[in-house]
């Protein structure tokens, strides 16, 4: 699985918000790869609790699951690992968040301040007034 950074930041933006700020969706992604590493799957018991949860997030969003394997240990009991790993579906979904994004879906309120004057903004418009901030 090759899920990169820019992908998985556009996944968590289509899945969890659209209006997201690409820097919350860009941290979370770079929190969840960071477990991976160059593996494709993650053992369960490596994460912490919050850590964990974040997890359970992502797989509410369809882009992680889990599996279970059973081995049979030196003195006969049973013993299960659990594995998170990102589903099948999920480097998919996130080519496809970022084609949606490349395709330029515009934002209708993008030039809404372009037609207004420089001068009608104080920090805009070059003029010192003087003011001086109270100091309490």
């Amino acid at each position: 699985m090759g899920l990169t950074l820019a992908q998985l930041t556009q996944a968590i933006k289509s899945k969890v918000d659209t209006t997201m700020e690409t820097h919350v969706a860009e941290s979370i992604a770079e929190h969840a790869l960071g477990f991976f590493g160059f593996s494709n799957r993650i053992i369960d018991n490596a994460l912490e609790p919050t850590d964990r949860n974040m997890f359970y997030q992502l797989q509410d969003y369809d882009l992680l699951t889990t599996e279970s394997e059973e081995t049979t240990l030196w003195d006969g009991r049973e013993w299960r690992i659990h594995y998170w790993k990102f589903k099948a579906n999920a480097e998919n979904f996130a080519n496809l968040a970022v084609q949606n994004e490349d395709k330029g879906e515009e934002d209708p309120y993008a030039d809404i301040y372009d037609g207004m004057p420089a001068g009608l903004w104080r920090e805009r418009s070059g003029v010192d007034d003087d003011y001086e901030e109270p100091l309490f």
